[in-house]
């Protein structure tokens, strides 16, 4: 369709774009929106809702005035909740007749469902697209202008391009033309103002200030545009823009005065209670405002969504309010009832800690003062780890920043939480002071308090471990006992939602297994650790339980594993290096074994040289004796071939555990087999500590024939039967095949034999 405009001669008068009022010289052009606002005239209606001062009139005028219409526009001002059927109705026929409209005399007064079918009727007479604006359109739902424009609306369909304007959503059916795509909405979010129409705002007021600053100010205002102009005019009184804009806020007396004047004090009481009570929230439900302000206010939450578009949905029932706005109402709980605000906090903290939204309910007690019902709350919901860290989602900043250096010493909980707090400062005598009288406290714990107890008993603990992980084996080990102990005397399902403490316990324990040299039992736990820190979104747990797996598993010769699971170990999301740990040394000396079996002892010297240099910094005397059998290794490569070189003096310098010898030993012997490019020939002397084999024999062809066929997941009769065997020979081929590779089952064989490239 066709658009419509005046002649571009035309001078800037109201007449020019129907009834429309004058535009105004301090308007910021807002072209993105006025774009919008085009592109909903073509249809039947556009909505544009938000608070007041957020500009909605404002860009209504600019479209008008320079923007293309499709048709012939009629401005009509309405009275807000005043509005009368009486004086509505002719304000509209008015207003269309100065837009141009022909309209007969009678439809000029008159109200009600005749009067409106007869002027359904003359609009559609006219036949070409008409605007109408109804700023400030706020009927109540179920009125007679409500129903009568609903109407109106519905009968000149392809005639009448509606545009409304108003602080809530009009009752005009807007989900039927959501269904339909008839309708275009413009809200608050839509309305606020970016940082270009901020600077632009600022300069009509001669304000240059840096872009971070523009920025600052749109931040706090969330990009309100009264708030913005308000700002501005107090900005032109400022010697120290940028000073004045880090403390401006909704306290500021323009602001507050104009916001109480007008949307607080045109509330009912009922809603200004509910108003009052609910700033304490950053953001709220329909069931915890009915909790801070009692059944009857909070029957109001549903008026409050539907009529103060300051209230915000930010999804699953959850509002926000302005920012603003919230200031404003916060200072004035705060001047009318100052002794409800900590006991409206607590009552916050409750709702929240108790429907699971700890970090809120931290956050509301940080506000009323009470750090003993802090502790209470992190240690009994297990939340420690989420004050360490070891979760993705941490509790507040405000937790470690304000948390008194003085507390009250009577209840272990709190310690507990301070000894947390120390740890993350890396205080380490507060820390220490603090886990001293927790652990003293602990001890004095009544026995009918049996499940207090054990929750304390963990968070002590899951602190000890996170201290002592990087830098104290032994401890940690003995502090992972605890926690299993502590855990056992717990629900199951309490622990289930903290998978960061099973993350932390399982990489403690799988690392001693693998230092015990019970590389099977190391496995289970480390990769059960793995999948826990993944699912507790620690990278840096997940990090230090690969780097170990791919430890383990060229202990067992298995390279390629390790190759993979040091890749993984190092790759996004993980996060960087941020101190040097033994993990990171074992992930060095995984890698340093790789690079040997890939035949470059030159690469594994720089990677053994990085884990020896972590290893000066912090101690591991098994990683120690890892480092000293790669160093053996890679010396025993780099000086070629020396047939009959013993493997076992290798091994016995390493000093490692004789429970992992047998394992040890065939994959060192495996690292510089003949058979391979670039390989030493070697073998087992008699003092090889295990006394294993020195390295793998060949295979012959029809054991290589068998193999391959196991690689293919056949089973022994398909193998028999394809290559023309008995089934008892295929068994005996395979007997000599797990002996030559020194496993002992079929997918060990196949994946042995891919490390020695055999297949």
């Amino acid at each position: 369709m066709a658009e419509w405009s005046r002649p571009r001669e035309a001078g800037p008068d109201p007449g020019a774009a129907g009834s429309a009022p004058a535009l105004p010289t301090w308007l910021v052009p807002r072209p993105r929106l006025t774009s919008r606002l085009s592109r909903g005239a073509l249809g039947p209606l556009t909505v544009v809702v938000g608070p007041v001062g957020a500009g909605k009139t404002a860009l209504a005028l600019e479209w008008a005035h320079t923007g293309r219409l499709p048709g012939p526009l009629a401005w009509v001002t309405c009275d807000g909740r005043a509005e009368q059927p009486c004086v509505f109705w002719p304000r509209v026929v008015g207003a269309l007749r100065e837009a141009g409209v022909d309209l007969s005399d009678r439809v000029a007064t008159g109200e009600g469902p005749r009067h409106v079918a007869a002027l359904a009727g003359e609009l559609n007479e006219y036949g070409e697209p008409v605007v109408l604006v109804l700023d400030d359109f706020q009927p109540a739902p179920g009125s007679p202008i409500a129903e009568g424009v609903t109407s109106l609306l519905r009968h000149t369909s392809g005639v009448l391009r509606l545009v409304v304007l108003a602080r809530r959503d009009p009752p005009l059916h807007l989900h039927r033309g959501r269904l339909t795509s008839d309708l275009t909405e413009l809200r608050t979010a839509d309305l606020a103002f970016d940082d270009r129409e901020t600077a632009a705002l600022l300069a009509q007021h001669g304000i240059d200030v840096p872009r971070q600053t523009v920025s600052a100010l749109r931040h706090r205002t969330d990009g309100w545009a009264a708030g913005l102009r308000l700002a501005a005019m107090s900005l032109e009184k400022q010697s120290d823009p940028e000073r004045f804009v880090a403390q401006f806020a909704g306290d500021d007396e323009t602001i507050s005065s104009y916001l109480v004047e007008e949307v607080l004090d045109l509330q009912s009481p009922g809603m200004r209670r509910l108003l009052l009570t609910t700033s304490v929230l950053d953001r709220m439900n329909a069931e915890l405002a009915a909790e801070l302000s009692g059944e009857e206010a909070g029957g109001h939450f549903a008026d409050l969504v539907r009529d103060n578009s300051f209230l915000q949905p930010v999804g699953q029932g959850w509002f926000r309010c302005h920012q603003m706005f919230a200031d404003v109402l916060r200072m004035c709980l705060r001047h009318e009832a100052p002794g409800l605000v900590s006991p409206l906090h607590r009552r916050a903290a409750d709702w929240l800690g108790a429907h699971g939204l700890l970090a809120d309910a931290v956050h509301h007690l940080i506000a009323a003062g009470d750090w003993a019902q802090i502790g209470r709350l992190v240690v009994h919901r297990l939340a420690i780890g989420q004050v360490l860290g070891l979760t993705k989602a941490r509790l507040s900043a405000e937790l470690l920043r304000q948390l008194p250096a003085e507390l009250p010493a009577e209840e272990p909980e709190l310690v507990l939480l301070a000894a947390a707090v120390a740890r993350v400062h890396a205080d380490d005598p507060a820390y220490e002071r603090y886990m001293e009288h927790a652990g003293r406290l602990l001890a004095e714990v009544p026995p009918e308090e049996d499940d207090r107890g054990a929750r304390c008993r963990l968070a002590h603990a899951v602190i000890r471990m996170d201290r002592l992980r990087a830098g104290g084996p032994r401890e940690a080990r003995e502090a992972a006992a605890d926690a299993e102990s502590a855990s056992l005397r717990l629900p199951h399902a309490a622990l289930v939602q903290r998978p960061e403490i099973s993350a932390l316990t399982l990489a403690i324990r799988g690392g001693g297994e693998l230092r015990d040299g019970a590389l099977k039992a190391a496995e289970a736990a480390l990769t059960g650790g793995l999948k826990a820190a993944g699912a507790a979104g620690n990278g840096a747990l997940r990090r230090d339980c690969l780097a170990e797996l791919a430890l383990l598993e060229v202990l067992r010769g298995r390279c390629r594993a390790a190759d993979e699971l040091t890749t993984q170990a190092t790759q996004p999301p993980l996060p960087a290096w941020t101190a040097p740990e033994p993990p990171r040394s074992a992930l060095h000396l995984a890698r340093a074994w790789v690079e040997l079996a890939r035949g470059d002892p030159a690469r594994a010297r720089r990677e053994l040289a990085h884990g020896q240099a972590v290893l000066a910094a912090t101690p591991d005397a098994f990683l120690s004796g890892i480092a000293a059998l790669v160093a053996g290794l890679t010396g025993t490569v780099e000086r070629g071939a020396r047939p009959g070189v013993p493997i076992g003096d290798v091994v016995a310098r390493a000093r490692l555990p004789r429970a992992m010898l047998r394992t040890v030993v065939p994959a060192c012997a495996a690292l510089v087999d003949p058979s391979r490019p670039g390989r030493v020939a070697v073998s087992a002397a008699p003092e090889t500590p295990a006394g294993a084999v020195a390295h793998a024999e060949r295979l012959s062809a029809r054991e290589r024939d068998v193999l391959s066929r196991l690689a293919q997941m056949m089973t022994t009769e398909e193998i028999a039967e394809e290559l023309y065997l008995s089934v008892n020979t295929v068994k005996t081929h395979l007997k000599s095949v797990y002996r030559k590779l020194a496993v002992t089952r079929r997918s060990a064989a196949v994946r042995r034999a891919r490390e020695l490239e055999l297949l």
